[in-house]
């Protein structure tokens, strides 16, 4: 849970300035007007511009983070006399003023001469936001590695034309996190470049169990000798990553796949189909020291890797038509956790920030802020200030859009 108390008169901008506090977007305003100069310097004068302040850069945030309420593809929408317009908050700042902002906005204006990082623009920004994941909150024991859903909301998928379609499916990263498994809460965020030739770029990497294991080693980074149980999907779930965990002091529980998963040292009997029918909830066991390897029939063949359960403590699947199936504990454990993962996709990945830039860093810096509107908004229920004015997401979003814009109307909308 938090490891602050906060006061029950806390605002949604308090908790969001637990992530991004105000020397973070002062930061932001200096490199912003630091590339404007330089930008103008080279390209020639702008008599339009004029520095922007931190007010105005709180504004600017405030109109990004309102595409994510309200779900309008652009946030230009905002001005516009059609369905997605706003006259309430587009009074703040003109069309014209936002748009210049948005042209020279930066987090980090000009590459030093050590720097090689593809994301050398936002790591300041994604590392500051990960000091405030590790302070705000403590987990729980049990935790996934997942790919969480960022993509666009369905309804524009259905709209745009093919070619948009396809310009839209090149992202040029992945995006990966560490969840706490009870609360939903974002511990870490590992953002990966798809191109690059460098020692972590996908060229180097053409085999995906390592750039898989990679990505994991670099999430549970700070997880060691905390007696974590970190759950994983087919792509991560290996024999070499979870006997590595196990020497930092990480249990595993991971669903492995004969097609996606990297099934070096596992014995190969486990790893085929048995032919005599199986009836559901039979399972197989196979043991190396701590480690089980479970193949647990439920109209088909499913394999578990696991350090963290014992193969012989029983559990049970609860069907709605088929009643209890009896099976291993780790089982019953792998299938609770994740399945809270995909209420948590379904409940919030639909308040992610609409608007979808070229350029990757500020793609994954929207991301970013979008993750960190949901963990504020997590820290927001478990706090006595949930208690007194109890907001749902989409007001938490409307009420931190108006403190960030300046406006004075503290009574939830409907």
């Amino acid at each position: 849970g938090p490891t602050r108390k906060m006061p029950p008169t806390a605002s949604a901008m308090d908790f969001f300035q637990l992530f991004v506090p105000d020397n973070v977007l002062k930061n932001m305003v200096i490199q912003t007007n630091m590339y404007a100069k330089k930008y103008q310097e080279r390209f020639g004068s702008d008599d339009a511009w004029i520095d922007v302040t931190l007010t105005e850069m709180k504004a600017f945030l405030g109109y990004m983070i309102s595409t994510s309420i309200h779900h309008c593809e652009s946030v230009l929408s905002i001005w516009s006399s059609g369905f997605y317009s706003n006259k309430s908050i587009a009074l703040i700042m003109t069309q014209s003023r936002f748009e210049k902002i948005l042209k020279y906005f930066h987090i980090v204006a000009f590459r030093s001469s050590q720097t090689t990082h593809g994301l050398y623009k936002i790591q300041p920004f994604l590392d500051s936001l990960q000091n405030g994941f590790d302070s705000a909150f403590r987990p729980s024991q049990a935790q996934v590695l997942h790919e969480p859903l960022i993509d666009e909301d369905p309804v524009f998928i259905a709209t745009c034309t093919e070619r948009e379609l396809r310009k839209r499916k090149k992202r040029k990263f992945s995006l990966w996190v560490r969840q706490c498994s009870s609360t939903g809460f974002i511990c870490q965020i590992y953002v990966h470049l798809k191109e690059g030739s460098g020692a972590d770029g996908l060229d180097a990497l053409k085999n995906k169990p390592q750039l898989h294991s990679m990505v994991a080693k670099s999430l549970c980074q700070n997880a060691s000798g905390k007696n974590y149980i970190i759950f994983t999907g087919p792509s991560i779930t290996s024999l070499n990553l979870f006997e590595e965990f196990e020497k930092q002091g990480i249990y595993c529980c991971g669903l492995l796949s004969t097609r996606k998963s990297d099934c070096t040292g596992l014995p190969p009997s486990m790893l085929n189909n048995s032919e005599t029918p199986q009836s559901r909830g039979q399972y197989r066991i196979r043991m190396k020291g701590n480690m089980s390897l479970i193949c647990w029939y439920n109209k088909g063949h499913f394999r578990f890797l696991t350090n963290a359960y014992s193969p012989v403590q029983q559990g049970v699947i609860i069907k709605r038509k088929s009643g209890e199936i009896p099976c291993p504990l780790a089982v019953e454990a792998f299938a609770a956790h994740l399945s809270y993962i995909c209420k948590y996709d379904d409940k919030y990945s639909k308040y992610f920030i609409s608007h979808k830039p070229n350029k990757t860093w500020q793609q994954v810096f929207w991301f970013a802020i979008s993750i960190a509107i949901n963990n504020a908004y997590i820290l927001y229920k478990m706090s006595e200030a949930y208690h007194v004015t109890r907001y749902s997401r989409a007001q938490f979003g409307e009420r931190l859009v108006k403190e960030l814009l300046g406006l004075e109307d503290t009574s939830p909308s409907h």
